[in-house]
């Protein structure tokens, strides 16, 4: 369409001035276009400008804009609102999306990320025959505070030293009646300790194989009792052969293979391995010499060290502890309290050692102090370490006082691969 027609003259206007443009009334005025010819002033910019603007098809003068001139009696200061102070944006303290107050915390942790580059598929799901669990918290310990004595840090001690007598009470009689009876409180603990470990990392993410782990845990020390350190190998061996193999039947590798293989086994060598030693050292009462209480023996003295050890260093670090052992790992433990401990340690095998038909001098028992003195801490250590990478104050509950049983065992389970070598190569029964 051609805008001609919007070209049109007001006849009525004709002669009076206003010939260019359309007239569209008092709503729109008249509307000029460029190639229209005009009579009208040009735009002014000020009162002091007289020189209008040039057309557009006129060529470019090349002058160069005048600032206009500022009025120094008006007292307007144009800056005044820039120059408040403004409250600066605070941002909010937790970001709630659809009622969820929690935050990430209690989000499920996927240990492989593979449900993070695939949201379609199910990162609860445990091919293995566990079930992942929603990742809870514990308490952090705040940097710089003050560090209090470990009694007062969750330990129930009446709960504590009540358990503990009731256990010990067990043990004895388990020790005079015969090997066997000791070896079925070895394969409980390792079994509940096994089933603590297995529970706390599932509800912390992982996937391990959980059945095939309990299996091989269990089979550890049953075995080494049967057959021999000769059988250890063996049950690794299967251990991991099973757990592996069980992933190959899982629908991809977002059962994450790797890590869920290497946490199982994990906990075959951890607790089934290292807890086996107790029944090798049982043996020696039916293989060393048949019809000796070499293992019972063995055993007891090496649980009453465990034990003072332990005391020594609550109850010196409790009252003397200033210095951190490994204050990132656990800050209640201390050097205090390890030295305090070692010297508890040397005094409860003396004692011991002096009724014990099987460790005979002095030597003997040093040197087994000595080895609890320096295993059995690392053993807790190690295990606070663990508790610490998984956020967990205890692995578990069952003993009133003491957490779980792999929390009040932790110290055994490197106690007694130690003592049975030390056995092997001392073998006081013969001295």
């Amino acid at each position: 369409m051609s805008d001609d027609i919007w070209r049109r003259r007001d006849d009525t206007t004709e002669g009076s001035g206003s010939d260019y443009g359309t007239d569209f009334g008092s709503d729109f005025g008249t509307i000029q276009f460029a190639d229209d010819p005009t009579s009208e002033p040009a735009i002014v910019f000020s009162d002091t400008d007289s020189t209008g603007l040039p057309h557009w098809t006129e060529p470019p003068t090349g002058e160069i804009p005048r600032p206009v001139t500022v009025d120094d009696d008006d007292e307007t200061d144009v800056w005044a609102s820039f120059q408040q102070p403004s409250q600066p944006t605070r941002r909010p303290e937790r970001l709630v999306i659809g009622g969820d107050s929690t935050g990430d915390r209690s989000r499920p942790r996927d240990v492989t990320g593979d449900a993070l580059r695939d949201p379609g598929r199910d990162a609860q799901r445990d091919t293995t025959g566990g079930s992942s669990r929603p990742v809870s918290r514990g308490p952090q310990v705040r940097r710089g505070a003050t560090r209090g004595p470990r009694g007062a840090a969750g330990r129930d001690m009446p709960a504590a030293v009540t358990t503990g007598l009731i256990l010990l009470a067990v043990f004895v009689g388990a020790v005079m009646w015969r090997a066997a009876a000791v070896m079925l409180i070895v394969v409980a603990v390792v079994g509940l300790a096994s089933v603590e470990f297995f529970s706390k990392v599932t509800e912390k993410g992982y996937r391990p194989a959980t059945f095939a782990g309990l299996i091989a845990c269990v089979a550890a020390p049953l075995a080494s009792y049967w057959m021999g350190d000769a059988a250890l190998p063996l049950v690794v061996a299967f251990g991991f052969l099973a757990t592996s193999i069980g992933f190959l039947g899982a629908p991809g590798v977002q059962s994450g293979p790797m890590p869920n293989v290497a946490i199982t086994n994990m906990a075959v060598t951890w607790i089934g391995l290292l807890g086996s030693f107790a029944a090798l050292i049982l043996r020696q009462s039916v293989s060393a010499s048949p019809g000796s209480n070499i293992g019972t023996d063995t055993i007891f003295i090496l649980v009453a060290a465990v034990v003072a050890n332990d005391v020594g260093a609550l109850f010196v670090g409790s009252a003397a502890g200033r210095t951190p052992l490994r204050e990132w790992v656990s800050p209640n433990k201390s050097v205090e309290g390890l030295l305090g401990g070692a010297v508890a340690t040397v005094i409860v095998c003396a004692l011991v050692g002096s009724q014990n038909g099987t460790w005979n001098n002095m030597g003997e028992w040093l040197a087994l102090a000595v080895i609890v003195s320096v295993m059995a801490p690392l053993g807790d250590l190690v295990e606070s370490m663990f508790k610490r990478n998984l956020d967990v104050k205890d692995f578990g509950t069952v003993i009133a006082g003491h957490g779980g049983v792999l929390d009040r065992f932790d110290g055994f389970f490197f106690a007694l691969p130690a003592t049975y070598y030390l056995l092997q190569v001392l073998q006081p029964w013969t001295s």
